[in-house]
């Protein structure tokens, strides 16, 4: 029998984007157990609702997650106008849409990149940031922001866009998709890239039903869970279908956020077509009483946000369960039998956010 050794894994490790720390247990360069160290970065921001009145904690919940920024924001508020049953105007529906829509483009991209230095094609890297900055800057001329953009608020949202910048946007999808078919077609014919993500890190349907897989590392594998399909925001105005594959690993991994990006591309240029004038904000009066569950699908899969009021401007709760939490023991399972070699990139494939994750 092989002698077992024990590898500490993180929390600072040259292909980590973020502080993961794993406990690797090795039989010689095969991984037999992975046992996760939670807490490395833990912040409180839960417990800043003693502190933080609840039109405060807006922005509060936007800073959980840099890269989810607008939609932690946007799922703090549907549970608050859902208590206080604040009915948001249409046109505020349509603006969060495209604002989600984007976040989910620059979140993959961004994960497209790290993907790519995690196996060495620093090229490859460069070319999907590149990319990713286009996206930037449309959310920096609609909102100020390149990280936070803080126009998220209960009752719809603090900034419009003006039909010219609109169709301003609308051009920018069509250099975007353009770019993007030249640069994804690396990813789904080098063979560099096969090799080191086809067969690697195998999760079945049945497996991850049953340990609570969320976002790509689910539909990876056959699920079709998509929150968008719930109708929230302007979604129930737009045609789609939950993006699938059913080969469960890296690769398909992979190919479910990249087809996601095309997808992402289309909704936007759907809601910029369907968008109607109005209002952007609804006037909230009063404090919420009560409490509301809701659900929002991430760029990393279903966020759920509950908060509980009563009465006062501060609430009693508000709790967050990120889609990376959700993915842990996904994780843990395609890591046993792996080889050393493979652990940063089946890691990387949960798009792995430790800050939302230790809030």
């Amino acid at each position: 029998m092989s002698e077992r050794t024990v590898i500490p894994f993180g929390p600072q490790h040259p292909v980590l984007p973020e502080p993961i720390h794993l406990d690797l247990v090795l039989e010689d360069e095969t991984v037999v157990e992975a046992i996760p160290q939670i807490g490395y970065i833990h912040r409180g921001l839960e417990k800043l609702v003693e502190k933080k009145d609840f039109q405060q904690y807006t922005y509060v919940a936007e800073r959980i997650c840099g890269i989810c920024s607008f939609m932690h924001g946007m799922g703090y508020c549907m549970s608050i106008e859902s208590i206080m049953d604040v009915k948001i105007p249409d046109r505020a529906d349509y603006l969060r849409t495209i604002w989600a829509e984007l976040s989910r483009m620059h979140s993959h991209l961004l994960w497209l990149g790290l993907l790519a230095d995690a196996f060495g094609f620093e090229s490859l890297f460069m070319h999907s940031w590149r990319l990713r900055e286009r996206v930037l800057d449309i959310f920096e001329e609609t909102t100020g922001g390149r990280v936070i953009f803080s126009v998220c608020d209960i009752g719809g949202v603090r900034k419009d866009i003006s039909s010219e910048t609109l169709k301003k946007i609308n051009e920018s999808m069509d250099i975007i998709e353009k770019e993007l078919t030249e640069l994804t077609a690396v990813f789904f014919k080098d063979s560099s890239v096969k090799y080191r993500t086809k067969g690697v890190g195998v999760l079945s349907k049945q497996l991850a039903h049953d340990l609570g897989a969320v976002g790509p590392m689910a539909k990876a594998s056959g699920l079709p869970f998509d929150m968008r399909t719930q109708g929230y925001a302007a979604y129930k105005y737009l045609k789609f279908e939950p993006i699938i594959d059913t080969d469960g690993d890296s690769y398909a991994r992979t190919t479910v956020r990249i087809k996601e990006i095309f997808q992402s591309i289309d909704l936007i240029r759907q809601a910029i077509s369907l968008i109607p004038e109005g209002e952007i904000k609804t006037k909230v009066v009063g404090n919420p009483n009560g409490e509301y569950f809701t659900r929002v699908e991430q760029p990393r899969g279903e966020v759920i946000y509950y908060a509980k009021a009563n009465g006062t401007k501060f609430l009693d709760r508000v709790r967050v369960r990120t889609p990376t939490f959700a993915n842990v023991p996904a994780l843990l399972e395609t890591l046993k039998g792996c080889s050393l070699a493979d652990v940063p990139i089946l890691i990387l494939t949960i798009d792995p956010c430790i800050s939302c994750t230790e809030r």
